[in-house]
């Protein structure tokens, strides 16, 4: 066999495993019951705000640190540690989702994507909107 084949056969190798590794490692969308029977992987968790739940976030002891209440599309409510500051209109969210995983008793995200409401519907702005134009 030539050097270039060997070479070429071990190129493969390695990419074919690169690819199976991020097949592994990759993430899916659950709900806090799945997440928490499988701590060990990562999930994206998708909810919304408890709003009746006490919200933490102390920029001064901790700015990477903010702790809420998330509700899941099943209606579970768990605790959620955002290891980032408290995203700006974070409260006026329709929907969040986190992507992190479980320690203990909480949800630990690293990160988070939030669903706002809009100031546009149908491609016209809403009446109040209008109101001050």
């Amino acid at each position: 066999m030539k050097r270039m084949h060997i070479i070429l056969i071990l190129l493969i190798a390695v990419m074919i495993g690169a690819m199976i590794g991020a097949i592994n490692d990759s993430s899916s969308y659950a709900n806090f019951d799945e997440a928490f029977t499988n701590p060990s992987s990562e999930y994206h968790v998708v909810g919304k705000l408890a709003r009746d739940r006490e919200m933490k976030y102390d920029p001064e002891t901790n700015p990477d640190m903010f702790t809420f209440w998330l509700e899941d599309v099943n209606g579970e409510e768990k605790q959620v540690v955002l290891h980032k500051s408290k995203p700006q209109d974070f409260e006026r969210s329709e929907q969040i989702v986190l992507i992190g995983s479980v320690e203990g008793d909480v949800f630990h995200a690293n990160d988070i994507l939030m669903k706002c409401p809009s100031k546009y519907t149908d491609g016209t702005v809403q009446a109040k909107e209008q109101a001050s134009i």
